[in-house]
């Protein structure tokens, strides 16, 4: 066979697997379970997208097909992938109301996330890359070198929720704030007149910022400098705890989990900012449920508070921003306790 009918034979080919690509995606559009599972064992991709940009699982979740669904995640079908307007299927899933199908693509996800954790993973070389980096203040926004914000205004209202929680409600005594940023939940704790308020902050140039303002001289502050892995040691136990950390993702709020045991007084409240896959209700969704699953296993029951934000979907609000962190029109706010207390 020449160089020419070799070619012939490979578009031959392609061309037959674009078929049955395409036929994939028209068989799940009409609920033919039969037809696809031939073309899935005939090698169809359930992670072909079409025309419209929808995967066949797509489909599916959008038509609220369930047993469709189950069929091509059998398959491999990507839980996560995302159209060109990034919506994947459990968005387009809840979007039209169908919860069954809404729970089980939720349980493809946490148990993929459970495995693999790919969704809201770093490359380990980012890691130190914001304490190294340059910040810049303004009255509503504190951003890195690259224009994406590190906190901003906006977020007032939630920390001032988070440090009520926290503080149980006014009854002070010690607490531990992991990630100073804007301050905002520091200025909120300082409400409440705690005994010992201790704040962990590693970036340099928010640390003299704080030294700068009066935090190290307010008689009640401890101010511990570093990256709180590094710092552990220096931290005690403590009636209340908020977590709330810039250039880590994670990994490093599962392991900041496994830590709690220890610095949380039993009876004391944790709570931690709620920003992981601030951009996609579905996602979202999932991690909120993997936390509070991960933190069931290390003894701790999780309440979440629904809380309004809309305002933060202002256009204005995000000027000068490069990426929009935060995209969904409410607020779960997380309170965790030791499962002794709770009962």
């Amino acid at each position: 066979m020449d160089d020419e009918e070799e070619l012939d034979q490979e578009e031959l080919e392609d061309q037959e697997e674009h078929d049955l690509d395409f036929l994939l995606c028209e068989s799940t559009i009409v609920s033919d379970l039969v037809n696809m599972e031939g073309l899935l064992v005939a090698g169809a991709d359930p992670s072909y997208f079409d025309a419209e940009g929808l995967t066949p699982l797509m489909h599916a979740a959008r038509h609220g097909d369930t047993p469709a669904v189950r069929l091509l995640l059998e398959y491999g079908a990507p839980w996560n992938a995302l159209t060109p307007s990034g919506l994947c299927a459990g968005d387009l899933a809840m979007d039209h109301g169908h919860k069954e199908t809404v729970n089980v693509l939720l349980d493809a996800g946490l148990r993929a996330e459970l495995v693999l954790g790919t969704i809201a993973r770093k490359d380990p070389a980012e890691k130190n890359e914001y304490l190294e980096d340059r910040v810049s203040f303004s009255e509503d926004k504190l951003m890195d070198s690259e224009s994406k914000a590190v906190m901003m205004a906006w977020e007032r209202p939630l920390m001032e929720a988070h440090a009520k929680a926290v503080c149980g409600n006014g009854n002070g005594g010690r607490i531990l704030n992991v990630g100073f940023g804007m301050g905002l939940v520091d200025e909120a704790i300082q409400q409440y007149a705690p005994v010992e308020h201790t704040i962990v902050e590693a970036h340099p140039e928010v640390y003299e910022r704080m030294i700068r303002s009066g935090w190290k001289e307010k008689d009640n502050v401890k101010i511990v400098f570093g990256k709180w892995q590094d710092v552990l040691s220096q931290l005690e136990s403590y009636d209340g705890i908020f977590f709330d950390t810039y250039g880590e993702y994670y990994e490093d709020l599962r392991e900041f989990h496994q830590h709690l045991p220890k610095l949380l007084k039993p009876g004391g409240i944790y709570s931690y900012f709620n920003g992981l896959c601030g951009d996609n209700k579905f996602f979202h969704e999932v991690y909120r449920q993997l936390v509070s699953l991960e933190l069931g296993n290390w003894g701790y029951t999780t309440q979440f508070i629904p809380l309004p934000v809309k305002v933060c979907l202002a256009p204005e609000i995000w000027e000068g921003v490069k990426h929009k962190y935060w995209q969904l029109d409410t607020y779960y706010l997380p309170v965790c306790q030791a499962l002794s207390d709770s009962e």
